[in-house]
């Protein structure tokens, strides 16, 4: 294991991550852990059931900062396609960074700090495998009065599951008071903390951004308690297929337009009608005519699981309509899953298909995505 690490950069939280006797592997150019002795199975059902706590640390976190948030949010405004201007402090948005084919360079969340004297900051997380791209192409942009600050001594984990608010509001009592996709600065044990309430996995849950040197701290603290367990890369890729999320390089990439994802709730409507955004042409003609190909959830018979590749085929022909992004098997539901792109004729829910695994047809149905009900936490009105 030793040669396989050795080029790899490693995380805050690498030498836990050993003690705990997780399988290391090698992820966006990190050492990273894709299970512990739990095996996967039991990771997944257990974050569903109770909480798991997730080494996020390789994404990239940074922070725009402009004299006020009218002048960073138009800024950003410029390169992805969702309102930001209207972004209320203490809140965040999921979005996409656009090319000009109106491709996906990255997905991300973006945050609206809520205190008042950081009035002009926009503090961005992006995925780990396009932290470069995402930060030169940025910068490339940039006006006048407008800086990108990376942060490259915080570590972020994901404490995801029902039971999350309930351990997190043991060492931070106003996380429990959080809504979904609101964000806080807390304190957790004497350390101050950037909190949000969001995660991948289709729970309630937490992300927590903490500086370097107290990750160990914080991860352990969380660990210690009954309801945790450390959950691997691993896990986190079988929970978030089975609440329909997108996984880029896979499921989105620089081809695809969040109309063809099926992504278009990240787009609010004042963005929609002007389309000032890369790619709004491209964007608004598949909005008002349909796309040509969409981003479906498949349901397959059977026991085997069709990975990514697999071919999409109209049953019985030998016409290939497209290929699956993410496949695998889905612990909730004891059955396997899939995701691809198919054209839009076949995208209706109730569409029957075939995948092609090992050379055999499998029967395959077009089913509304999410797999699994999400449960992310909604204040009560």
């Amino acid at each position: 294991m030793g040669d396989q690490t050795t080029d790899l950069l490693k995380t805050p939280l690498y030498d836990l991550h050993e003690e705990l006797g997780a399988k290391i592997v090698p992820f966006a150019g990190y050492a990273m852990p894709v299970q512990y002795p739990l095996g996967i199975m039991k990771e997944h059902l257990h974050t569903r059931a109770a909480a798991g706590l997730f080494d996020v640390s390789h994404m990239g976190q940074a922070v725009l900062k402009g004299p006020d948030h009218e002048t960073t949010s138009a800024f950003l405004e410029t390169l992805v396609p969702s309102n930001m201007k209207e972004l209320k402090p203490g809140k965040q948005r999921y979005t996409v960074l656009l090319n000009r084919d109106g491709g996906i360079l990255d997905d991300l969340m973006v945050a609206r700090p809520a205190e008042a004297d950081r009035e002009g900051d926009l503090m961005l997380v992006v995925n780990a495998a396009r932290k470069a791209v995402d930060y030169e192409y940025i910068r490339s942009h940039l006006p006048d009065g407008i800086t990108l600050e990376t942060f490259e001594d915080r570590a972020l984990l994901a404490l995801q599951g029902p039971k999350a608010a309930e351990v997190m509001a043991r060492f931070a009592p106003d996380a429990a008071d959080l809504a979904f996709m609101s964000v806080a600065t807390l304190l957790f044990k004497d350390t101050e903390v950037h909190v949000s309430r969001s995660g991948y996995t289709g729970e309630d849950g937490y992300e927590i951004s903490a500086p370097a040197d107290k990750a160990e701290l914080i991860a352990r603290t969380l660990l210690a308690e009954e309801e945790v367990e450390a959950i691997g890369l691993g896990a986190r890729d079988s929970l978030r297929l089975e609440a329909g999320l997108c996984l880029y390089g896979h499921d989105i990439d620089e081809t695809t337009s969040p109309v063809e994802a099926d992504i278009t709730f990240c787009m609010q409507k004042r963005r929609k009608e002007a389309g000032d955004f890369p790619g709004g042409q491209r964007i608004l003609k598949e909005l008002a005519e349909g796309p040509a190909r969409k981003r479906v959830a498949l349901k397959i018979e059977g026991r085997a699981p069709a990975r990514e590749g697999a071919q999409i085929r109209i049953p019985g022909g030998d016409e290939t309509l497209g290929e699956v992004t993410s496949g695998g098997f889905a612990p909730t539901l004891g059955a396997p899953i899939a995701m691809g792109y198919v054209p839009a004729q076949f995208s209706e829910v109730g569409t029957s298909l075939a995948l092609v695994v090992r050379g055999k047809e499998i029967p395959a149905t077009v089913t509304a995505a999410p797999f699994v009900p999400q449960r992310y936490y909604r204040k009560p009105k």
